[in-house]
């Protein structure tokens, strides 16, 4: 008598990811943001710097609890697109993914711009306004050089993310303290904030370019599958990162106030401006605050000018890779969710890696690396871009653009959110957003999140700003989404999917599966109770 066969069962990811390890993955990513940030916000926001610190911090920390509770509730990879799509729909689904999608492929060219920015504090020859032949063909190596890693399968390891991690932690935190004992100066912190107060517009300018540096929640999401036990682990590293990266911001940001006087002065351009006299004015040096604040820190500084830009152009780059990987991942599940071509699926014989979604989000940042470093290397287009979009350069051209993705995204993340506590009140949530107000939908209990309501409100203001001030985020963000949904309407006709509303799905089914796959067996009994009791209500009511 033969034995029957039975299925082997399909390989999973390997949940290995530790407490630290989730914080590490996070911080590479946020943490990697303050280097970046903080020169633009300085430009633009001046004596109110830390003002646009404070408001975008805010929000950051409502868009951390609303990823902590879902990342938590639904611990899968596909992080913010999947959360919208469970809550709203295929087709919100989308558009939050395909935003998400910009703000990675913007990820690997503005990391790797600003990893070679820090880099030439130490290799003057690499200063792209001096070079700018020289500092392109670095970045756009960087940037074929991650691609092909990741086509190869080699990505950075969880254990030297944590090394990196924690080696700034500790550099970050000796530039505050001994910044903050031996050179800040509260008075120049009030003259600063007194008699070099931006206008209302550069303020809203600031602000949209200050949630740059809170950019990366995402990560912790997208390493939920291969957390151990996810929902205690999540809520722990992501209250640890939100609380970390809001103490940085904030602090580096009245720092900076209080530790040089200010004095007005205008860009290449003309325009009006305040700016940190030992910033001189030029992306150069926007690109590289955190190394040049650290240099200015008495006995410590000489010391941090030596190993500050490596740190910082190591730790850039880590976060310029993750979102080569980060964007094949979205993509992947985009694509195993029916809301992108199954091309993007495709996984490579040989690497077992997703080479079309890598190659085809790299060759986006490709084109992304070249349109912001066109007016450096072509006089004449320089021209062109100050009379169009008011002379922005390729720094803030892509901050432009990923402040526009992240403030797209998160948006629809908190009416995700919302959507799931009405829709999806049964399933367990070992870590909730706090003020809710309880209420009955369909005779079960709901918990209505107000912070949600909040936190939308204030990342759609950021989307305001961010269009409002913004010539080239205002073009080119509402394009990119405008050409993914008309690639999503096309794929859906051609595949006779349902196009603008949502294929069916047995989300009950999924959620006990996600719980029994991420090991939280006590919240799978606690949902399948739950079912159990809902439908012996409704049974009694009919």
């Amino acid at each position: 008598m033969s034995v029957p066969r039975t299925k082997a069962p399909e390989p999973e990811l390997r949940r290995s990811v530790t407490p630290w390890g989730s914080f590490s993955w996070g911080y590479s990513d946020v943490g990697a943001d303050i280097f970046v940030g903080l020169g633009l916000v300085l430009a633009w926001a001046a004596g109110a710097t830390n003002v646009a610190f404070l408001f975008a911090g805010i929000v950051y920390v409502c868009i951390g609890l609303a990823y902590t509770e879902l990342a938590s509730t639904y611990p899968v990879a596909g992080g913010g697109q999947y959360f919208v799509m469970r809550g709203l729909g295929d087709l919100f689904g989308f558009i939050a993914g395909w935003a998400v999608l910009l703000d990675f492929t913007i990820d690997v060219t503005l990391f790797a711009w600003s990893s070679v920015d820090y880099t030439s504090q130490l290799v003057p020859a690499l200063v792209n306004s001096a070079h700018p032949w020289l500092h392109f063909l670095v970045v756009l190596t960087l940037v074929l050089g991650l691609c092909l890693l990741n086509v190869l399968g080699v990505r950075e390891s969880t254990a030297f993310n944590g090394f990196v991690s924690a080696l700034d932690v500790i550099s970050e935190t000796l530039i505050l303290c001994l910044g903050f004992l031996f050179a800040f100066r509260p008075g120049l912190l009030i003259h600063a904030m007194h008699f070099s107060w931006p206008t209302p517009y550069q303020l809203m300018l600031g602000t949209s370019l200050a949630i740059v540096s809170f950019v990366g929640l995402e990560s912790i999401s997208q390493a939920a599958q291969e957390t151990q036990r996810p929902a205690s682990i999540i809520p722990r590293t992501s209250v640890a990162l939100i609380l970390t990266i809001l103490i940085f911001a904030l602090a580096y940001s009245n720092l900076a106030l209080g530790l040089h006087p200010w004095h007005p002065i205008t860009d290449a351009h003309g325009h009006p401006m305040q700016f940190w006299q030992i910033f001189p004015h030029n992306a150069d040096n926007q690109g590289k605050a955190v190394a040049l604040l650290a240099e200015q820190v008495p006995y410590y500084g000489a010391f941090a000018a030596l190993y500050v830009p490596i740190l910082g152009a190591v730790l850039l780059l880590i976060s310029s890779n993750s979102g080569v990987f980060g964007s094949s991942r979205i993509a992947y599940a985009m694509s195993s969710a029916n809301l992108l071509p199954s091309i993007f699926q495709r996984v490579h014989a040989r690497f077992r890696t997703p080479v079309i979604s890598i190659v085809f989000f790299s060759s986006i940042a490709v084109i992304e690396l070249i349109f912001a470093a066109l007016p450096a290397l072509v006089p004449a287009a320089s021209h062109l871009y100050s009379q169009f979009f008011h002379g922005e350069n390729g720094l803030e051209f892509l901050a432009d653009l990923y402040a526009f993705g992240a403030a797209t995204s998160y948006s629809f993340v908190f009416l995700g959110l919302i959507a799931l506590r009405l829709h999806d009140p049964l399933s367990p949530r070992k870590f909730k957003i706090p003020l809710n107000i309880p209420m009955r939908i369909r005779g079960e209990r709901v918990d209505f999140p107000v912070i949600a309501v909040l936190g939308f409100i204030g990342i759609f203001s950021i989307l305001l700003f961010t269009l409002r001030t913004h010539a080239l985020g205002r073009i080119f963000g509402p394009t990119w989404l405008v050409l993914g949904v008309v690639l999503y309407l096309l794929y859906r006709n051609h595949r006779r999917l349902p196009i603008l509303r949502s294929r069916r799905r047995d989300w009950r089914t999924e959620q006990i599966d996600i719980l029994r796959r991420s090991g939280e067996l006590e919240l799978m009994d606690e949902y399948l109770a739950n079912l159990k009791a809902s439908d012996a209500r409704r049974a009694g009511q009919t």
